[in-house]
């Protein structure tokens, strides 16, 4: 969806500034945020397409005035809340007011290092090979897609090259939407920056993107 989070491209929020020495976490809260995520998806009420969608569909106010974890965590609620594990109610008071439900899966203290070092391989088997190989010319799709995509607004259109294949990954745009898993071929695919941003770009500049087989076609 051309939510929020499809940032490239866009004007008017200054320059990219780096922060020197930055720590993984500036407050205690976002390390706990992090961890009540994972250890919600061992819960298996959602997949990680979900979970992003979830984050990508707050208003654009909320999600834009929001750092990095607070997105994290008014995401994972509406997550809840759709699922049914916590009522707005709960979620306002801090306090249980309802009775828990049952879940498919819990992650245990013991096993968080081994589920953190397998983490989450989305190659799978497809029905059908590759459409396409390296050198292949291809067009990435127009489209606006309401639900989600991992194709960028701003490379929709756009001629591009396949220098890589991947094999067959999980489809967001159907996983995302219990549509189910939809292996597609997934490729590296590179643009020349002045294909994508004009001529006023410097004729070596290119971009490139991991981008799934229904985002292309040939050109």
């Amino acid at each position: 969806m051309n939510g929020p989070q499809d940032l490239g491209g866009q004007m008017g929020f200054g320059a990219v500034a780096p922060e020197a020495d930055e720590p993984v976490f500036h407050a205690p809260w976002e390390s706990r945020i992090l961890a009540l995520t994972l250890a919600m998806g061992a819960a298996r009420e959602w997949n990680i397409d979900k979970s992003r969608h979830a984050r990508e569909s707050l208003p654009p106010a909320q999600y834009l005035g929001s750092s990095y974890y607070k997105i994290w965590t008014d995401g994972l609620i509406e997550l809840m809340v759709a699922q049914g594990l916590v009522t707005r109610e709960e979620v306002a008071s801090g306090r249980m007011s309802t009775s828990p439900k049952k879940v498919a899966g819990k992650l245990l203290a013991k096993d968080v290092p081994a589920v953190l070092a397998k983490g989450g391989p989305t190659s799978r088997e497809a029905d059908a090979g590759p459409r396409f190989k390296p050198g292949d010319k291809v067009r990435t799709r127009n489209m606006h897609p309401t639900g989600h995509t991992r194709l960028p607004r701003y490379l929709r259109g756009h001629v591009g090259e396949i220098v890589r294949l991947h094999g067959a990954h999980v489809f967001p745009d159907t996983n995302a939407h219990g549509k189910g898993e939809n292996p597609q071929a997934l490729y590296t695919v590179k643009f020349s920056a002045r294909e994508v941003w004009g001529e006023a770009r410097h004729p070596r500049d290119t971009v490139s993107a991991d981008l799934w087989e229904p985002y292309l076609e040939p050109a």
